[in-house]
C-alpha cells in the first residue's frame, strides 16, 4: 500500500499522487468529456495558428488529449512526472508519440515546439507562483517565437463553492474510491484525500487500499497575468472555458493562452 503523509502540511507531494490512482484513473474520470474537450482545445490552437507541428503536452497523465491531439496531425511529445500514468499512456498513444518523464517545474526538452498545452488541472497541482514562474520560464526556454501556450485553471469558486468540504463516494466493476474535499480559504489550497480498492484477485475477491493527498491551488487572473508576464509573455486571452467569453465571478475553470514574445 502506497499512502501519502497527510499530517504534514509543508510537504512537497507531487511526486507521491498518481501511483494507486494511475491504475483506477481512466474507469473513474469516464465521466469527463474528452471529445468536448479535444474540440476546444483543437480549435483554439487553430485559432492561435498552430495548425501543424510539434506539440508538447504537459502533465498529460494517462495521455488521452495527448491521443486526440495526435490524431489532428501534431506531432505530440508527452510530459509528466508519474511513471504509472505514462505507463498508460504508452498503451493510448501511437508509437510516434514521444512521452517524458519529467517535473514540469524543470522541464528540458531537445528543441523547440510550436505550443505547450496543460488540460485538466495540470497547472493548480503548482503550489507556489514562484514554480508557477519556474514553468513559464522553462516553456518560454522551448517555445518558438509566436508560440503560445494554452493551460486551464480550475477556479477559486469552484473549489469553494462546488466542491467545499464535501466527500464522495463511487464504485466501478473492479475499484471503488472515496473522496475526502478540503478547501483552505486562506491558502487557497485544496486538499482531497483519495481512498482507492482495486480488485487485484479475482478468484479471491482480492482488493488492493491506496492512500493519496492531492493538492490543488486556486490563482486569481491577476497573478498569472503578473507572473506570464514577468515571465516575458503575453497573456493574449483569458476565457471562462469551452467558450469564447470573459471568465465570471461563478466560472469554474477558465482557459489561458500565452504568447511568447
Amino acid at each position: 500500500m502506497k499512502e501519502a503523509d497527510y499530517n504534514n502540511e509543508n510537504i512537497d507531494d507531487t511526486d507521491e499522487i498518481y501511483m494507486g490512482f494511475a491504475e483506477v484513473y481512466d474507469d473513474f474520470m469516464d465521466n469527463i468529456p474528452y471529445d468536448k474537450w479535444h474540440e476546444y482545445l483543437h480549435k483554439l490552437l487553430l485559432k492561435y495558428g498552430i495548425e501543424t507541428g510539434l506539440i508538447a503536452d504537459l502533465a498529460c497523465g494517462t495521455g488521452t488529449m495527448t491521443h486526440l491531439l495526435a490524431g489532428d496531425g501534431y506531432d505530440m511529445i508527452g510530459i509528466d512526472m508519474s511513471e504509472e500514468m505514462l505507463a498508460r499512456a504508452h498503451q493510448k498513444c501511437p508509437d510516434n508519440v514521444l512521452l517524458l518523464k519529467q517535473d514540469i517545474r524543470e522541464l528540458d526538452l531537445y528543441g523547440s515546439v510550436a505550443a505547450f498545452v496543460c488540460i485538466c488541472d495540470g497547472m493548480n497541482y503548482i503550489l507556489d507562483i514562484d514554480d508557477i514562474y519556474k514553468i513559464f520560464m522553462r516553456v518560454g526556454t522551448f517555445l518558438d517565437i509566436g508560440g503560445v501556450f494554452i493551460f486551464d485553471m480550475k477556479t477559486r469558486y469552484f473549489y469553494e463553492n462546488v466542491l467545499g468540504a464535501s466527500t464522495f463516494a463511487e464504485n466501478r466493476d473492479n475499484a471503488s474510491l472515496f473522496w475526502e474535499n478540503e478547501f483552505n480559504a486562506d491558502t487557497c489550497i485544496n486538499e482531497y484525500m483519495l481512498t482507492i480498492y482495486n480488485l487485484v484477485d479475482d478468484e479471491n475477491y482480492l482488493f488492493e487500499r491506496f492512500d493519496e493527498l492531492h493538492r490543488q491551488k486556486a490563482y486569481s487572473i491577476d497573478e498569472i497575468k503578473t507572473c506570464a508576464d514577468k515571465a516575458g509573455f503575453n497573456c493574449i486571452d483569458v476565457y471562462e472555458a469551452f467558450s469564447e467569453e470573459s471568465p465570471k465571478d461563478n466560472s469554474e475553470r477558465i482557459y489561458f493562452i500565452l504568447q511568447r514574445i
